[in-house]
C-alpha cells in the first residue's frame, strides 16, 4: 500500500483567476502555479480553463501536485493539468470548497469569480494575495485582508505567510 501521509502536512494553495482571462493574466496564473510547486504547496483551484487551466499547467511542468474542484458532476470538465479532480455540481458554491481548501489564496486579476473567492476567503482567516487584481483600499475596507503582490513569486511567499 502506498503511503500518502506526508500530503497531509504539504500546504496547500488556492490559485483563484479567471476562465476568460487576458493573455497577461494566463501568464501570471502560470508562473504562480510554478512558484506554487517550486515552494512544495499543492496547488487548489476551480479545475476549468483559462488561468485556472494555465496555472495548473505551471504546477504540473514543475513537478507540482493540483486539485481541481469542479463547478460540474463530470470529471471530464477539468483542464488536462488537473491531477485530483473533485466533482461537485455546486457551480459558483464550489468557490467556499476551493479556498476553505487552502492555507492561502492567491486571487490573479480581477474577474467576479475570483473576487467572490478572496471574500470568502477573508472571514474564513486565510492568508489572501491579489495579484494584477481586486485592490483592497477602499473606504468601507474596516481592517486590511488583502495583501497585494507585484510578482507571482511574491504572492506565493505572501500566501505561505512568509
Amino acid at each position: 500500500m502506498t503511503d500518502y501521509s506526508e500530503l497531509r502536512n504539504k500546504k496547500v494553495i488556492a490559485v483563484c483567476c479567471g476562465s476568460m482571462p487576458s493573455d497577461a493574466e494566463k501568464k501570471l496564473a502560470y508562473e504562480t502555479g510554478r512558484e506554487v510547486a517550486k515552494a512544495g504547496a499543492i496547488l487548489v483551484c476551480g479545475g476549468l480553463g483559462g488561468s485556472m487551466e494555465e496555472a495548473c499547467r505551471g504546477a504540473n511542468e514543475e513537478g507540482g501536485i493540483t486539485i481541481g474542484i469542479l463547478p460540474t458532476y463530470e470529471k471530464d470538465t477539468a483542464n488536462d493539468y488537473v491531477d485530483i479532480v473533485i466533482p461537485t455540481g455546486l457551480s459558483h458554491a464550489r468557490n467556499t470548497l476551493v479556498v476553505s481548501s487552502a492555507d492561502g489564496v492567491i486571487g490573479v486579476g480581477g474577474s467576479w469569480g475570483t473576487l467572490s473567492e478572496l471574500s470568502i476567503a477573508i472571514p474564513l482567516g486565510k492568508i489572501v494575495v491579489s495579484l494584477d487584481g481586486w485592490n483592497p483600499e477602499s473606504k468601507y475596507a474596516k481592517k486590511p485582508g488583502i495583501k497585494v503582490a507585484e510578482t507571482p513569486e511574491e504572492a506565493v511567499r505572501l500566501a505561505l505567510g512568509m
